[in-house]
């Protein structure tokens, strides 16, 4: 699964760098996949981190050939359909909700679908699990979808060039041009379509979970389902919020850690995808053009979510709970306080509850601070 991600990373990076040329970004993003058996292939290109990757590319390839044939065939088999497609939309834009899914598929989608058959020829999973193509692009559209989403500021801004992914289908109807949605006097248009974008990824949802629950080990099944969470509750941060279109927004650390520590099985996924439904609804606007589909995808979520809760006799979804309820708390922490005063004769407590009079305790401090605060 490493490999598969750094041959896909480096991939991903000679589409992202917009000072390549379209004509020999193309014709490199169309052969990559045979590259990848090169043991000295190097394709300058990148920043930072990125560039290193692709200077030092020869040791992934030698991790790669020294993998499984059944692995590298699908490696290279995702590598070779995602490379055609990025090529492909390089050379057109992103304008129909049709062409979105099929962009966000070649991207995203495939890599489910790559994963999928890893987890099946490793044994990780059972072999079916192959067969759960739709699925597997679901997963892939709903990361990728809100990845588009978030980083509109990031990829408008993009130098040289603009990078746009925006479908002109749904943005057209909020604006004349895509880049106006980053002045702050289109913010209710630009906060309008992002709303209809959102209502869009949210209906990979369902499919999303339905994958999930497919999965038996549990690795696996934090690997995947670790990321679907944190997509919804991205979306239920981007949702409605402007600020998607003065830089980047993103969920807190604290609530990627517990995400990361709390998501265990599809109870848990049940329950979170519930919940930033729940948030997203809250911030759901009668007056948006886009709520009522909103609505119906969040109900859409709370019918799976509900499905899987249903079948949870033993409570395993209530497993993160705190064990004493919070009336329980404070009821806890004020009992400590009075046996605390008790103990120490403060504030007459101790002959409130036993009606003698209160000698001294013999600790000095103790007495001192009971005259004072009488």
């Amino acid at each position: 699964v490493c490999v598969f991600y750094l041959v896909l990373r480096a991939l991903d990076t000679v589409e992202d760098d917009m000072s390549i040329p379209d004509t020999p970004k193309c014709k490199e993003l169309e052969i990559f996949w045979k590259k990848i058996y090169d043991p000295k292939y190097t394709y300058p290109c990148g920043e930072k981190h990125y560039k290193v990757l692709m200077d030092e590319y020869p040791k992934v390839t030698a991790v790669f050939l020294s993998l499984k044939k059944e692995y590298q065939e699908v490696i290279a088999d995702i590598t070779k359909r995602m490379g055609e497609g990025m090529s492909n939309f390089i050379k057109r834009e992103v304008v129909t909700l049709e062409d979105w899914d099929e962009y966000c598929h070649y991207v995203a989608g495939l890599v489910g679908i790559g994963l999928s058959n890893l987890w099946a020829n490793s044994m990780l999973e059972d072999k079916r699990i192959a067969d759960t193509e739709e699925l597997s692009n679901a997963m892939g559209l709903f990361l990728q979808k809100t990845n588009i989403i978030r980083d509109y500021l990031e990829d408008i801004m993009e130098e040289p060039a603009p990078r746009m992914f925006w479908p002109k289908c749904i943005w057209s109807k909020h604006g004349k041009t895509l880049d106006a949605f980053a002045k702050p006097e289109n913010r209710a248009a630009a906060v309008s379509c992002m709303n209809e974008l959102i209502t869009n990824g949210l209906a990979h949802a369902t499919d999303s979970i339905e994958y999930l629950t497919r999965l038996k080990n549990v690795d696996v099944f934090r690997f995947c389902g670790i990321p679907q969470v944190m997509a919804i509750a991205t979306m239920a941060e981007c949702y409605d919020n402007g600020k998607v279109f003065e830089g980047v927004v993103k969920i807190r650390r604290g609530l990627s850690a517990r995400i990361m520590l709390q998501c265990e099985d599809k109870f848990d996924v049940a329950v979170m995808f519930k919940k930033y439904a729940q948030d997203i609804r809250g911030k759901v606007r009668a007056e948006d053009p886009s709520a009522k589909k909103t609505i119906k995808a969040l109900a859409a979520i709370d019918k799976s979510c509900d499905a899987i809760l249903a079948a949870d006799f033993a409570g395993f979804h209530r497993k993160h709970e705190p064990d004493l309820n919070l009336p329980g708390r404070i009821f806890l922490v004020l009992l400590c306080l009075v046996y605390l005063f008790y103990a120490f004769g403060m504030y007459g407590v101790r002959e409130a509850i036993t009606g003698l009079p209160m000698p001294h305790s013999g600790v000095v401090w103790a007495d001192n601070l009971e005259k004072g605060s009488a």
